[in-house]
């Protein structure tokens, strides 16, 4: 190689080294579904819509009270559905009758009569709007006195040397918005629970249609999947009952007085599983799960300064970890999970006033499940999963299991 070759060459590498590096595209679950089974992209594109429009009309007939007075949400989930049964590839058969039983059996009408029957029901019993718009006009009514109140203090001397007097009404009324939010909202679920049966009652012939083409689509997402010889143990999903065929329940919870139900499909008898390639093995979640499922989780909390042994935790200091949810949310995407031996009592005694996990609105959380996380065979952790708290969140929160343990380097900012 030449003088002229070698300062070429040593220019080319300089180059490269002052470009900027491109970011690494991380692949979505389907994607690597998609890739490793040799799937076209459509293909599981098309079972995520289905399993989309299966969801929305299973909750629609199960909660329908959710739906009322809410013309933006229900315009957009109508105009999805639509828009995702007209992309089907229609030359298909199994796609064509499924197209033609939406058409005749007027599902989108059917959607919108129930809707107006569950408004016109709810204006009679008191209720004339939807309770994210009154918690939001509460909440209006009550910042304007706390923003005057403050101004008063920040503008005028007089006032402020009054400030002790004051500021035990300052306190109050600081805490006012979540008193009246918490008032609100329970008793919105308290009206929903108590005429759920009667909405259902009255629209039961409608809400069975709804049910009987939800049905049809789990049926023929379970025939496509056969055809692709997808492993069908990878593809859960949640619904909120358990009226349709040809599924296998994995487990459930309760979540606001309704039960909420994790599926995967059932294979035909005598017909055996599926095997799952290597590459999928750490996949435990689905391509489509929960209504929440577009966004990953954001309330995680480490249980830090732990002290304990042999599984049972004696002390700890919960730290909210927000700014860490995406690490989290990859970290536990790692993982493998089971459900922990001990129940929720067992590992924390303890647990009360002085020594618990709180919501991020401040209240004590209620423990729902603790699962054992396993991360690569190297280290395992708790995983403690909160109920939803009136406030409407949910939290996660990580534990070491013994204080002995040794956190891989990678995580040692997590724990």
């Amino acid at each position: 190689m030449s003088d002229t070759e070698i300062e070429e060459s040593n220019k080319q590498e300089d180059l490269k080294k002052r470009q900027p590096r491109r970011k690494q595209v991380k692949k979505t679950q389907g994607q690597m579904i998609q890739e490793s089974l040799g799937l076209n992209p459509v293909d599981i594109q098309e079972i995520e819509k289905k399993l989309f429009i299966v969801r929305f009309l299973d909750f629609f007939s199960e909660d329908t009270l959710e739906f009322i007075f809410k013309e933006r949400i229900m315009g957009q989930n109508i105009e999805r559905l639509t828009t995702y049964l007209s992309a089907l590839q229609v030359e298909r058969e199994e796609e064509k009758l499924l197209k033609q039983s939406f058409d005749s059996k007027n599902i989108i009408g059917i959607i919108e009569t129930v809707k107006n029957k569950a408004e016109t029901f709810s204006v009679d019993k008191g209720i004339k709007n939807n309770v994210n718009k009154r918690l939001r006009k509460l909440t209006l009514y009550i910042t304007i006195p706390i923003f005057v109140l403050l101004t008063v203090f920040t503008i005028f001397p007089f006032f402020s040397s009054l400030y002790f007097v004051f500021f035990p009404i300052l306190c109050v009324v600081c805490l006012l918005p979540q008193l009246i939010r918490g008032k609100v909202v329970k008793k919105w679920f308290q009206f929903k629970e108590q005429n759920k049966n009667e909405i259902y009652t009255e629209n039961r012939n409608d809400i069975m249609v709804l049910k009987s083409f939800a049905g049809e689509l789990l049926n023929n997402i379970r025939s496509r999947l056969l055809e692709l010889e997808v492993p069908l143990q990878l593809i859960k999903f949640t619904l909120f009952s358990r009226d349709y065929e040809n599924l296998k329940l994995e487990s459930q919870k309760s979540i606001r007085g309704f039960m909420q139900y994790f599926f995967t499909f059932e294979y035909p008898p005598g017909m055996d599983p599926t095997p799952i390639p290597e590459k999928l093995q750490q996949y435990h979640q689905p391509i489509a799960t929960t209504r929440k499922g577009e966004k990953p989780e954001k309330n995680f909390i480490i249980l830090s300064e732990m002290r304990g042994s042999n599984g049972i935790i004696d002390h700890f200091v919960p730290t909210l970890k927000d700014a860490q949810a995406e690490k989290i949310n990859e970290f536990l995407n790692e993982c493998e999970f089971v459900k922990a031996p001990n129940d929720f009592k067992t590992i924390i005694p303890n647990y009360g006033d002085s020594l618990a996990i709180y919501c991020v609105c401040g209240e004590i959380a209620e423990i729902d499940n603790v699962q054992i996380c396993n991360w690569k065979n190297q280290f395992k952790f708790y995983l403690f999963e909160t109920k939803e708290c009136k406030c409407e969140e949910s939290v996660y929160a990580l534990s070491l299991m013994d204080d002995s343990i040794d956190v891989p380097e990678q995580f040692k900012d997590i724990f």
